[in-house]
């Protein structure tokens, strides 16, 4: 199942790339709504093949999820693969600069679980029927972050 989304943010893609390949925000963002999150590659630099453990409580049960940077091209193009024990997935981003005078980046991003087992199968079918639904919240949660960083990279200059 594939959802996706895109917005425009007004500020230069050099400095929406940046923003978005801050792993080490996201991996606090993501501590202080309860996961668990440990970088396990010994990386000094941004760049291909850094992988993180990440561990949370998602419907009552603690899940463990492995995620690895697949693709790391500035300032276009990041792919965050992740694999757990009943599925597997993508998550996409690609920035497009709108203009050479005008600083304005459109974000395209796309989100892909695919089943590994047949209770993950069950699960992402019932999440297939409730597409539409997923898919609005999916596109407004990421309309809301676009807007945040926008206003965030607004103040930086």
């Amino acid at each position: 199942m594939k959802l996706s989304s895109r917005e425009d943010v007004d500020a230069p893609i050099a400095q929406v790339f940046d923003a978005l390949s801050d792993f080490d925000s996201f991996a606090r963002l993501a501590m202080r709504r309860g996961s668990e999150v440990q970088r396990v590659d010994h990386m000094a630099q941004l760049g291909e093949r850094m992988q993180w453990d990440v561990r949370f409580n998602w419907r009552g049960r603690p899940r463990d999820v492995q995620l690895t940077l697949s693709e790391y091209e500035p300032p276009r193009t990041l792919l965050v693969s992740y694999g757990a024990r009943s599925v597997e997935g993508a998550f996409h981003l690609e920035l497009l600069a709108l203009s050479r005078t005008r600083t304005r980046t459109r974000i395209n991003v796309g989100f892909e679980v695919k089943p590994l087992n047949l209770s993950a199968r069950l699960l992402v079918q019932s999440l297939r029927l409730a597409k539409s639904t997923l898919s609005k919240r999916f596109k407004l949660g990421f309309a809301e972050y676009a807007k945040t960083l926008e206003t965030r990279l607004q103040q930086v200059v």
